[in-house]
């Protein structure tokens, strides 16, 4: 899984997330795991896996790290 840190979050159910390679990558609530998605917080560090949207790159399976 890659790692990053949630760079904005908003109240229409989605964010984006900054990983170390400095692109952007798209999440949905409903990609969110082990917590709700109104538990993440902008800077918090997630992990995630890459998959594949109808905009390209996305996303899933997010998890906050501890």
């Amino acid at each position: 899984m890659a790692e990053g840190t949630i760079k904005r979050i908003t109240d229409k159910g989605f964010g984006f997330i900054s990983n170390e390679r400095g692109a952007d990558l798209f999440f949905h609530s409903s990609s969110v795991e082990a917590c709700s998605y109104d538990d993440l917080r902008e800077g918090e560090r997630v992990s995630y896996e890459v998959g594949h949207g109808p905009k390209g790159p996305r996303a899933e399976r997010v998890r906050p790290t501890n």
